[in-house]
């Protein structure tokens, strides 16, 4: 999402940094839960690497519902974090005179929280490339291989998470600031206040 609101180095410095911590979050479950996936997988005479060890790798980060081909996982991603960013703008928004204060966190939040619920069963709901390619990459080199980057697709899965989101964001912000944003009261009316205070200087 900051793809479309910071600059190309702010952009990249700030992926890089969420990859780092999502790769440091998954390797610290990992560390922590170890040995219950060892014994899951001998209970269960499951082979690291294959496609059903897809549900442990799924701890980590997303991967589809069966029943989805990987055009239709990129189309919830990119609608779901299409919402997700155009509610953020309106949430944040300083033009539409709702006083934020410490609303605005929760609330992202609770949306956050409801598009888990309503969608998580379809794609997991990634919503941010770094947070899904970092633990994706932790479960390449943990031993599930390519099938952690596949994620048992002919088009490897690990795309989706990285592209859908930014074109889902991006839309976001361009539908909510150019059908929304530039329309509100507060906003409408900065260049009439503008356009008085000069005429105002010039009659003085």
């Amino acid at each position: 999402m900051a793809v479309c609101l910071l600059s190309q180095a702010e952009s990249i410095a700030l992926y890089i940094a969420q990859v780092a911590g999502a790769f440091g979050g998954a390797l610290l479950a990992y560390a922590l839960y170890s040995s219950l996936f060892i014994e899951f997988e001998t209970a269960h005479h499951m082979v690291r690497g294959s496609v059903e060890s897809l549900q442990l790798a799924s701890i980590f980060s997303t991967y589809p519902a069966a029943a989805l081909n990987v055009w239709q996982a990129a189309l919830v991603e990119v609608v779901i974090t299409s919402i997700l960013m155009g509610m953020i703008m309106a949430l944040t928004d300083d033009g539409n005179g709702v006083p934020k204060g410490p609303l605005a966190p929760l609330l992202i939040g609770i949306l956050v929280a409801v598009i888990g619920a309503s969608t998580g069963p379809l794609t997991g709901f990634a919503m941010n490339p770094a947070r899904d390619f970092g633990p994706k990459l932790f479960t390449w080199l943990a031993g599930w291989g390519n099938m952690a980057m596949s994620g048992g697709r002919e088009i490897p899965y690990f795309i989706v998470p990285i592209v859908a989101p930014v074109i889902g964001a991006c839309a976001g912000a361009a539908i909510y600031r150019y059908f929304i944003g530039k329309n509100l009261p507060c906003n409408r009316c900065k260049p009439e206040e503008n356009a008085n205070q000069i005429h105002s200087n010039d009659v003085s």
